[in-house]
């Protein structure tokens, strides 16, 4: 088993827990679908929503893998697996994340679709930032991503930008966040309720 980690949690923190929280970087929705996840707590408790722009322009292959994992319902029931405070939270193991199962593996599996060749690109890792886990071998993203609660820019070039956050930056925030000191993993961990795809124009963006 693989397990999906990006940089450890000791790193992360010493750099970016001070934007943490209430600065929310001026974004726009771009052209492509947008990701809609509605948050629930470990009871099922909606906590709100977040819109996620998908950038097709950036990582269309990525893209087009969380739309079909989304089509597929997939993604429904998902934990946040792995919160850190000041750095991100991350989700997406579809085969060991689904919440009410035994969550002990998420973060170690990913879809039946095969891995994907990494689409690295420029843009920076800032708050809100989307991107895609992977193990070591940079062309292992699969189905899990994270989402930056703070600008993260070591982590540039290193891992797939795939989406931006546009709204619900207080449920980003009110995402529960893990032990730091076991690399965020969350004891009843909220969680994915629903997730939709919509286009940029349903969007009214």
């Amino acid at each position: 088993m693989r397990k999906f980690v990006l940089i450890p949690a000791v790193l992360a923190l010493g750099t970016t827990a001070a934007f943490a929280q209430g600065t929310n970087p001026e974004v726009e929705d771009t052209e492509g679908p947008n990701m809609v996840i509605e948050v629930a707590d470990a009871e099922g408790n909606s906590k709100g929503t977040m819109v996620l722009d998908l950038r097709e322009d950036l990582a269309p292959n990525h893209v087009a893998r969380l739309v079909e994992l989304t089509e597929q319902g997939a993604y429904d029931g998902v934990v946040f697996h792995r919160v850190i405070d000041g750095f991100m939270a991350q989700t997406g193991d579809v085969a060991n994340g689904k919440q009410g199962e035994d969550t002990s593996m998420a973060g170690m599996g990913g879809s039946d679709l095969p891995d994907l060749e990494a689409e690295f690109s420029d843009t920076t890792f800032g708050r809100g930032t989307v991107g895609m886990a992977r193990a070591a071998d940079p062309n292992s993203a699969n189905s899990q991503f994270f989402i930056d609660l703070a600008p993260a820019q070591f982590l540039d070039g290193q891992y797939t930008v795939v989406g931006q956050l546009i709204e619900g930056w207080e449920v980003l925030d009110s995402i529960k966040k893990g032990d730091a000191a076991a690399n965020g993993a969350v004891e009843e961990p909220d969680y994915m309720l629903d997730v939709s795809i919509q286009g940029a124009e349903e969007e009214g963006a």
